[in-house]
């Protein structure tokens, strides 16, 4: 008796209709999008935005047709069109897919934003039906495209050193001009910026499927003294390019002083692992230094100290504050220390509230809090004043912008030293396992001062020139919990919702945090709901964060158990 050892051939998958007319009507969905673009999607003006004209695409319809031509070039990608292969290196067809159904999404949501507002589809115009049609087509078409459908591009041959440079300079480009999209959107207009949270989100995740960022990320790390040049021109051509002023310059401020102290905040937490709830409290601590020693007229001190000074008194009020309140505290673990931080938080707030010469001396003025801070003045430059730079007037929130900037790339500096020093290892085996770094020789108590007192003095620091952005300091700035950041829970979702350890990651979670809601204004009542839903679903499917770094993604994700031991030990070691 034999055996036939002929091996079988298994059948082909059922595949569905060819990926190419997939593709093609992914192309002709997409392009009859980009046409609805120039046409009318409503007939009244009452609609925020007013998309009434045909040939000038409205600030919606303008996403909608960038959403659309992002999926046709992907389309044409996938179809191997020549010039265009370079779009997807990792050949993944999610790309196509999501940026369709971002399109889609953010197309649908107009219309129905309009029926919503104007009261019914009587109001919809021929170009909204023509955008809805568009629109589907491609998000079906991509659906059914297997995963299959194309196969990954040939790796990237070396550019030339110019070729890089041009990259780097066009992607920041790109991104100030997105960035800045995003800032400058009408208050008065709410779809316009959820529309663009949407298309931004879903070009986002595409483009990181696609392996482009992947790509990016290699040239960048190739020139890192370009990138980081560029990252710097980027950030202060920023308040040159603001054609309304000031308006949506505060906005940036707000953001750079969030994400500085969220910087400070992942010192603690990041790299050390101490929960902290009560963090907002210094840069209380720095806020309230720098309006008693500038001048403010019900100051209880009645000095005025110079830029400078001012500036190191708050951040060392914050030094002293973070240690002598984490002395006595941080040989508590876990639970036990955040809530003593989150009493710490509270007993700040109260005490600043009392001391109005009624309940307490009189030095804070009570809840009225310390008006009319002066804005600070450094060798003759006022930065409340106005000022031509370029042939361009910077007004007193651009002013402050730049000094933040400033200020900003000294925390990033001190914070990328701090972790990479030895003392920063020790953070890590800290917040790894306490008892084995112990049993190692590290002395905890004295290593976890450290954090506390690092990041206590970096909060202070951003405090001094929130004061005088601000122009006034009162207690309910400084709470656990509000609907208006910065307070302690959003600093530390800022982190966490970020990337905990990393550098961009609290700085792209306080933006997030701070933009939404900003531009959100009229859902204020259910911005804690919605927060929390978001962290639901953050916790869930990334609980690493939106940037994570190598540890972390080999903690929360076990990509690596069909490796064999070797590359599995390769992995965690170049973490």
């Amino acid at each position: 008796m034999t055996t036939d050892t002929t091996p079988q051939t298994a059948a082909p998958a059922q595949r569905g209709p060819a990926p190419t007319a997939l593709l093609y009507a992914v192309i002709g969905g997409s392009l009859l999008t980009i046409v609805s673009a120039f046409l009318a999607w409503t007939w009244t003006d009452e609609f925020p935005g007013d998309l009434t004209y045909y040939g000038s695409p409205a600030g919606l319809q303008f996403l909608s047709l960038v959403g659309a031509a992002l999926t046709a070039v992907h389309a044409l990608a996938a179809l191997g069109v020549k010039g265009f292969r370079w779009l997807t290196p990792a050949g993944s067809r999610k790309a196509v897919w999501l940026l369709s159904l971002g399109t889609f999404a953010a197309t649908w949501f107009t219309v129905v934003s309009i029926c919503w507002v104007l009261g019914g589809v009587v109001n919809l115009e021929p170009g909204a039906y023509v955008a809805l049609v568009g629109s589907l087509v491609p998000a079906l078409a991509a659906y059914k495209i297997p995963d299959d459908a194309h196969k990954a591009a040939a790796p990237a041959r070396k550019l030339p050193s110019w070729a890089e440079i041009l990259i780097i300079a066009a992607v920041f480009a790109v991104g100030l001009f997105v960035v800045t999209y995003g800032i400058d959107t009408d208050d008065k207009e709410p779809q316009l910026f959820v529309a663009y949270l949407i298309v931004v989100l879903f070009a986002s995740v595409a483009l990181l499927r696609s392996g482009l960022v992947e790509r990016l990320q290699t040239i960048t790390a190739n020139n890192r003294q370009v990138t980081l040049i560029g990252t710097m021109a980027a950030a202060v051509a920023f308040p040159f390019i603001q054609q309304s002023g000031d308006t949506y310059t505060l906005i940036a401020v707000n953001i750079l002083i969030f994400a500085t102290v969220a910087l400070g905040l992942n010192v603690v937490v990041g790299l050390a692992g101490l929960l902290d709830l009560g963090y907002v409290a210094f840069l209380g601590v720095g806020a309230y230094t720098a309006a008693l020693v500038s001048g403010a007229a019900s100051s209880a001190f009645g000095v005025q100290f110079p830029f400078w000074a001012a500036v190191l008194t708050g951040a060392l009020a914050s030094l002293v504050f973070g240690v002598v309140i984490g002395a006595p505290t941080l040989r508590l673990r876990g639970d036990y220390l955040a809530i003593v931080t989150l009493g710490f938080g509270e007993i700040f707030r109260i005490a600043m509230g009392n001391l109005d010469g009624v309940s307490g001396p009189k030095i804070t003025n009570g809840p009225n809090g310390i008006p009319n801070i002066p804005h600070l003045e450094f060798f003759g430059y006022n930065f409340g004043e106005s000022h031509v730079v370029f042939g361009v007037t910077l007004g007193a929130y651009a002013n402050y912008y730049l000094l933040m900037l400033v200020v900003m790339a000294f925390v990033i500096v001190i914070f990328t030293r701090a972790a990479n020093s030895r003392i920063g290892r020790s953070w890590v085996a800290i917040r790894e396992d306490e008892t084995a770094a112990t049993a190692m020789g590290i002395n905890g108590f004295r290593v976890k001062l450290i954090a506390f007192a690092l990041g206590a003095t970096l909060a202070g620091l951003a405090g001094t020139i929130q004061a005088h952005v601000n122009t006034t300091v009162v207690p309910e700035n400084y709470v656990f919990a509000g609907p208006v950041p910065p307070n302690s829970a959003f600093l530390l979702a800022a982190v966490i919702l970020g990337g905990m350890g990393t550098v961009r990651g609290p700085i792209l979670g306080a933006a997030l945090l701070f933009l939404i809601p900003a531009k959100l204004s009229f859902l204020q009542d259910y911005q804690l709901l919605g927060f929390g839903i978001a962290l639901i679903l953050l916790m869930r499917f990334r609980p690493e964060g939106l940037i994570a770094n190598k540890r972390a993604k080999l903690e929360y994700h076990d990509d690596t158990a069909d490796q064999g031991p070797t590359d599995l030990a390769t992995a965690k070691a170049g973490a």
